[in-house]
């Protein structure tokens, strides 16, 4: 069997699609694609599929990731045009990557996310307001409360925001966070408390929130090096 990592990036309509139902999806794609993914034994085989970071419904990406097992491969881009040929509007195969038999599944690989976000014309505030991003990654810690499956617990978002940005021509914030499964911190979750810091409110519904890729570190934690989740793999 061999592994590949698949990149792919959705957007349209299919951004209300969950989770559960993209990778019942993607089952289903294989299939049409007669790509030659690998099963598991035992009474009950499955597609050898996992998939990375999940994606919120109502986010757009142009890098979310899976990894299959194939028992034959001909070229990485027969894969990745055979499935182009099935996909629905929206989704589109960016790259296929054949990976090292020691690398780490897609999930436990995600080490960041880069999103920008931009803000709906109804919502769209006084842009003067990110003036005091470097006063408010300047603090000496950012407690927050998050919500978590056993409650609520107070942390120290500033260790887990990476870059925080706002680009005055284009009128979006950059950000690049913490998505392993210790952190997992929300963009929009940021940019309410960013809000909060600054006297202001922030409504459920004023940023549209693209995930622009998700990435691994190939460096340390103290000094970290993070690159694509495709850095990886290498074309077949």
């Amino acid at each position: 069997m061999m592994k590949l990592r698949i990149k792919f990036s959705k957007h349209g309509p299919m951004v209300f699609i969950g989770h559960l139902d993209m990778m019942r999806y993607f089952q289903k794609a294989m299939r049409r694609a007669e790509v030659d993914i690998s099963y598991s034994s035992g009474f009950s085989p499955h597609q050898i599929m996992s998939f990375a970071a999940p994606l919120g419904v109502g986010i757009a990406s142009n890098g979310e990731y899976m990894d299959i097992g194939v028992d034959s491969l001909t070229s990485s881009d027969q894969i990745k045009d055979a499935l182009n040929r099935v996909m629905v509007e929206g989704v589109t195969i960016e790259s296929v990557k054949v990976l090292p038999e020691n690398a780490e599944n897609a999930m436990s690989s995600v080490a960041a996310a880069k999103y920008t976000i931009s803000f709906r014309e109804k919502y769209r505030p006084n842009f003067d307001l990110f003036g005091q991003i470097n006063d408010y990654l300047d603090q000496e810690c950012i407690l927050v409360t998050k919500e978590t499956k056993k409650g609520t617990k107070e942390i120290d978002l500033k260790p887990h925001i990476y870059s925080f940005t706002f680009d005055p021509d284009k009128k979006v914030v950059s950000m690049l966070v913490d998505a392993s499964s210790s952190g997992n911190i929300k963009p929009v979750f940021v940019m309410e408390d960013y809000y909060k810091y600054c006297g202001k409110s922030a409504g459920e519904f004023d940023f549209i929130v693209t995930r622009e890729d998700t990435y691994t570190n190939i460096g340390t934690d103290e000094m970290p090096n993070f690159v694509p989740l495709d850095y990886v793999g290498e074309d077949y």
